[in-house]
């Protein structure tokens, strides 16, 4: 999946699994340092229970280089 056809996807909040191709890393290892250490994934999660949250807007400005507030 490239960023364009993340960004085309109907729906506000991604999954791990969502963001994993974009990323070149596995869905398991951004879900655990969500869970462990969100801080220094660079952009914005919602760990709820056992289910990682990610707010595509947010992780598509990281992936841009842009820098908020």
């Amino acid at each position: 999946m490239t960023l364009n056809e993340l960004e085309a996807l109907p729906k506000e909040i991604l999954t791990c699994a969502d963001v994993a191709p974009i990323l070149m890393a596995n869905p398991a290892t951004i879900h655990g340092q969500a869970v462990e250490r969100p801080e220094l994934l660079g952009f914005p999660v919602i760990v709820a229970g056992r289910r990682v949250k990610i707010p595509k807007a947010a992780f598509l400005r990281f992936m841009r280089g842009e820098v908020s507030g």
